[in-house]
């Protein structure tokens, strides 16, 4: 598939838990929504990346654009006293709120792209979790795609594609050690991996148009 053709919502959910604290820190969080942000420019369409952040709270930050990106964690994340953020990591209220946010508020014939940043720890047990919201929104225009960040396991999310429930195969996950080092192509491709398949099947199930 030809993705220059594509359109897409573009959105980014950053894992504001406690052992992220360094990455945002040291810059490292500041660059990979400005990478998130190119493709936004790209695909998105008004060119903006609407922005999340969660710990055991979640919080809408404003969208990020060309006009604000530059000193953008600085300024809505690590001074911004009105957010919850480096405590511990509770995912399925963030992701609910992505669902409604581009399927109840701000619905349009476009899909979402969701690009979701965690570092391998992930709220566990059997009451809410990642997969159960993964199936329920599986019938819904938006695609997950997971980027861990670091050297964990990442056992819940490398599970993804085998979920079983699901309308359609609606998320994808990959692992990269050091963000910082991989070239905007390979940054690219590994993205959309998925993502045009996904777009193929989700027209099928009519679940796109």
């Amino acid at each position: 598939m030809d993705l220059t053709k594509v359109q897409a919502r573009i959105g980014l959910v950053l894992d504001g838990s406690g052992s992220m604290r360094k990455l945002y820190k040291g810059g490292v969080v500041q660059k990979v929504i400005e990478r998130i942000l190119a493709v936004a420019i790209h695909f998105d369409d008004d060119g903006s990346l609407d922005c999340w952040i969660y710990d055991t709270k979640f919080s809408r930050l404003p969208a990020a654009t060309e006009k604000n990106i530059e000193g953008y964690v600085e300024k809505y994340i690590l001074n911004n006293e009105k957010i919850s953020k480096f405590g511990r990591n509770d995912e399925p209220p963030v992701m609910r709120d992505v669902i409604k946010k581009f399927t109840v508020e701000d619905t349009s014939n476009l899909p979402a792209y969701v690009v979701f940043i965690n570092d391998g720890g992930v709220k566990r047990g059997s009451g809410d979790t990642i997969d159960k919201v993964v199936i329920h929104s599986s019938s819904k225009p938006i695609f997950w795609q997971f980027v861990g960040i670091g050297e964990s396991e990442f056992g819940v999310l490398r599970k993804l594609d085998t979920i079983a429930g699901r309308v359609v195969d609606n998320a994808n996950f990959f692992n990269l050690n050091d963000i910082e080092s991989i070239s905007d192509t390979d940054l690219y491709e590994r993205l959309f991996d998925e993502f045009p398949n996904w777009l193929k099947i989700a027209k099928v199930a009519n679940i796109i148009q």
